[in-house]
């Protein structure tokens, strides 16, 4: 071989070593961002389910519907509950 073609080879070797030390890299890199983006992601969904509980909660307490479960929980039902403990105590 001669000259010109020994400076190609040589040439075409270190690009070649150049190319896969980059890409190495770059895989190596790829590979943490997903890691951390995965993070995010789990990070996310933790805040969506508490941003739904909450939503839920404040829904429940200014709605109507929730109004009135709340006072017929808190008030009617152990009104009612007496009144059955009542009702069987008569009865025997």
């Amino acid at each position: 071989m001669n000259t010109a073609e020994w400076i190609i080879v040589a040439i075409l070797a270190i690009t070649l070593l150049i190319f896969l030390i980059v890409g190495i890299v770059l895989i190596v890199k790829l590979i943490d961002l997903t890691k951390e983006v995965k993070e995010v992601v789990v990070e996310g969904q933790d805040i969506a389910k508490n941003t739904n509980g909450i939503v839920s909660n404040v829904k429940g307490m200014t709605s109507i519907g929730g109004t009135i479960e709340m006072f017929v929980d808190k008030y009617i039902n152990p009104k009612l509950k007496d009144k059955i403990k009542e009702t069987k105590k008569e009865e025997k």
